[in-house]
């Protein structure tokens, strides 16, 4: 069999080149997805600052929980999301271990030159990289050393604004090296302590030469890293970025497999029922069932083999686009290289290989198991029903669909939410192509009536669309995919950015508000001007519950009811002090806590702190899941800057308040809450989804047109004009738009509520009118394009030679 499938494969190229398209975009986004899946679990940043230190000893960067079941232990961990600092009394303590050469201190905190970030130090900390002179001195109070890359020279004076201050400092010396992604500038000793406002404590130690230093540490918060693991604590966002990836990746890879599962089981379905008639004759001249189970078996694997090769190749391209975009968007650092192994381009090739042995076997079932004397009436007249076991899958399907809707409707975290919503629409699409003939034959008798106004066309349209309801259906399914996952995944990012937004205005009572980047002395500044009467500062940061994240902001306390509503429904605001916070609804459901009970949780450098819950609001979405006291978030967070402040000051002019500011904004309270959350990620992830199912509805229905051939020649022959047929096709196709958009719709507006009840208490979700439409337009552009070339190449040849070369 494996001969004659490859006769046929050799002799019915067009018929199987739609397949093979399919397989090979599925083989390239289950590749590039394995790959970011791999790069999460195994990927390391190398470091750059720390490249010339061997031994690095920093705090430890993760919240650890011990969990015992019977005699097993279980450790889990979780990252913080700052830095973890330790004593700096712990260098005298290494450089009493023996081989221990020199031991290196160093401070890190954020500034700002002239609009530019950067990243101070003590000048102490310079030989860790080594840093050298190139020109200058190093510096003394009120002066500093620039790196290479600040193109600052010796004598220049900078405007450097701190946390705590803005202070100009002159310039005096510019170093030999410079570090790519980080810009450097060295503070005296004394100063950069002061700067960074952790007396007694440093962010990093290194040990020359490497040494085991460990035994020195036991007790204390010290930890060492080497090798790769010094990038970990140079980059802290890297291991965030991993995390990502192996959800993004997970997600996205899982997502990708059913989809191309589906459109896959729907493309051969298509190429086989093409083929009915060259089957039909095979049972007619004695092959047995298993044999045309091995054909049509042996067919999907020679054309998914190099399919799955080619796409492969083409996925491990994508990942690295992938990376590219991660890294423009700022979630992933560029020292985070892919990690391309065997594992992902082989997991490829074997999932598609069995998508499309599985999709064939599925799709031919049917035929291979009727008897040689009903072949060829199956073959020239196809049943309109569907088989028991389908049915039944239908069904099935479609009771996982409402449970998976119930269940999403509870959901009420992203994190959680968010693969469910994914799967939902999935599921009730994958209902929905198991069910397309018994949809499609009901659509028609409800679409032939207007279609039957068009005359000649229009007739046509009708009765092609009543006696090809199987086909009809196969090109339905992909158009409803399309449109239901380009909707899910537009509209859950704008239903979560309404949600934030609408929060933000409602709780928002300020007159103005200033940011981003503000330090505390600017905000004093502004509670001396005549007329300001609150000015409430915002620190945004996320903290620990055990290993859950939670988004946390925190704000100074005084007058908290006159610039910010959070909706309070239990406590009052006006008990928070220093050792109280407030907590979301959604918040306290999950932790299982009222007002007056106690919280432990882990600030965002580690630090453990149990507060007592002083209220209970709704806008969790807006303002964050716990709002904490701003001195204890400002103490333990990297960048100590406000994102904002809230000032309640009705009778000040806003050019009174840009006065003061400096260059830092002003915006009223509008133009401060019309800012969408930043979804790019998601978007460009997901966009692959959307991308491939638009390929796969070009491919089907290109499939579909082309094997009319014969068809149309024969109308043809009867005397049908050659705008008669482009009309009756574009008919039918406006119909399986009509069709999809309205599964298509129904899916997504049942996922999306279930989603919005789950997020936002709203079964409503956000739905911008125009971009819908927009998804709607570009469908039915697809389509049709998809329908007339073909056709338009199938009319080109005379009637008499077109059925003569299907015969």
């Amino acid at each position: 069999m494996i001969g004659f499938a490859l006769n046929t494969l050799r002799h019915r190229k067009a018929a199987f080149a739609g397949a093979f398209l399919a397989l090979v975009c599925a083989a390239a986004l289950v590749c590039a997805c394995g790959i970011l899946l791999d790069t999460g679990l195994r990927g390391a940043v190398e470091p750059v600052r720390y490249a010339g230190t061997p031994v690095l000893v920093a705090g430890d960067q993760n919240v650890r929980e011990t969990t015992r079941d019977g005699d097993k232990v279980k450790s889990k961990a979780k990252p913080v999301s700052d830095r973890a600092w330790i004593p700096s009394s712990l260098a005298d303590r290494l450089r009493t271990v023996p081989g221990v050469r020199k031991v290196v201190t160093e401070v890190t905190f954020p500034a700002t030159v002239e609009g530019r970030p950067v990243w101070g130090h003590g000048w102490e900390s310079a030989p860790l990289t080594p840093f050298t002179l190139r020109e200058g001195r190093a510096p003394a109070a009120g002066e500093v050393v620039a790196d290479a890359a600040a193109g600052l020279s010796v004598g220049s004076r900078v405007n450097v604004r701190t946390a705590t201050a803005t202070r100009v400092y002159r310039v005096a010396g510019v170093t030999t090296e410079a570090l790519d992604q980080r810009t450097s500038l060295f503070f005296s000793t004394e100063e950069a302590a002061r700067l960074a406002g952790r007396p007694g404590m440093v962010s990093v130690i290194g040990v020359f030469p490497e040494v085991d230093v460990a035994p020195a540490l036991a007790g204390t918060p010290g930890v060492v890293y080497t090798g790769d693991e010094r990038g970990r604590i140079e980059f802290l966002n890297a291991e965030k970025a991993r995390i990502k990836l192996v959800s993004l990746g997970g997600a996205l890879g899982g997502t990708s497999l059913i989809v191309a599962i589906l459109v896959v089981v729907g493309t051969f379905a298509l190429s086989i029922q093409q083929r009915q008639r060259e089957l039909a004759l095979l049972r007619a001249v004695a092959a047995t069932p298993r044999q045309i189970r091995r054909l049509i078996g042996g067919e999907a694997l020679l054309v998914g083999l190099p399919a799955g090769l080619l796409g492969a190749g083409l996925g491990v391209g994508l990942a690295f686009w992938l990376r590219s975009q991660f890294v423009g968007l700022g979630v992933m650092p560029a020292n985070l290289s892919l990690v391309v192994g065997f594992f992902p381009p082989a997991a490829a090739v074997l999932a598609v290989l069995g998508a499309a042995w599985t999709a064939a076997r599925v799709s031919g079932r049917r035929t291979a198991r009727i008897r040689p004397v009903e072949a060829l009436g199956e073959a020239a007249v196809r049943p309109p029903g569907i088989s028991p076991g389908r049915t039944i899958a239908g069904l099935a399907c479609l009771g996982g669909g409402v449970a998976l809707t119930l269940l999403l409707s509870t959901l009420e975290t992203e994190a959680a939410s968010s693969p469910v919503t994914m799967l939902t629409a999935l599921v009730w699409t994958i209902a929905v192509a198991l069910l397309g003939p018994i949809i499609a034959r009901a659509a028609t008798a409800v679409l032939g009536l207007p279609l039957r106004a068009f005359r000649v066309s229009g007739h046509l349209a009708a009765a092609n669309l009543r006696t090809g309801t199987h086909r009809f259906a196969s090109v339905v399914t992909p158009l409803s995919l399309m449109i239901a996952m380009t909707c899910t995944i537009l509209f859950v990012q704008d239903t979560m950015g309404h949600a934030v937004v609408e929060q933000s205005r409602q709780g928002n009572r300020a007159d103005y508000v200033l940011g981003p980047r503000l330090p505390g002395v600017t905000a004093d500044a502004v509670r001396r001007l005549e007329g300001v009467e609150v000015v409430t500062e915002v620190m945004r940061t996320s903290v620990r519950v055990g290993l859950e994240r939670y988004g946390a902001q925190g704000v100074t306390t005084a007058g908290l009811e006159r610039t910010m509503d959070l909706g309070v429904s239990a406590g009052s605001l006006g008990r928070m002090g220093a050792d109280t916070l407030a907590v979301s609804e959604t918040a306290a459901r999950s932790l299982g806590v009222e007002v007056a009970d106690e919280v432990r949780l882990t600030l965002g450098d580690g630090t453990p702190v149990t507060l007592a819950v002083a209220a209970i609001y709704r806008r969790g979405l807006g303002f964050g899941d716990l709002t904490l006291p701003h001195a204890l978030v400002a103490a333990h967070v990297d960048d100590p800057l406000n994102q904002t402040a809230l000032v309640s000051a009705p009778s000040v002019r806003r050019d009174a308040l840009a006065a003061v500011l400096g260059g830092v904004g002003v915006l009223d309270r509008v133009e401060a809450t019309a800012e969408q959350s930043n979804a790019g990620v998601n978007y460009v992830a997901m966009g692959l989804i959307i991308a491939f199912t638009a390929i796969a509805v070009v491919n089907t229905i290109a499939m579909a047109t082309s094997d009319r051939t014969r068809e149309l020649a024969l109308l043809r022959l009867v005397g049908t004009t050659r705008r008669q047929l482009m009309r009756m096709l574009r008919l039918e196709t406006l119909m399986a738009v009509l069709v999809a958009v309205t599964l298509g719709t129904l899916i997504a507006l049942v996922t999306l509520s279930a989603f919005s009840t789950g997020m936002t208490g709203s079964a409503l979700p956000y739905v911008p009118v125009l971009t819908y439409l927009e998804v709607i337009a570009a469908a039915a552009a697809l389509a049709l394009l998809a329908t007339v070339l073909p056709a338009l190449l199938a009319l080109r040849s005379r009637p008499a030679e077109a059925i003569g070369t299907r015969e």
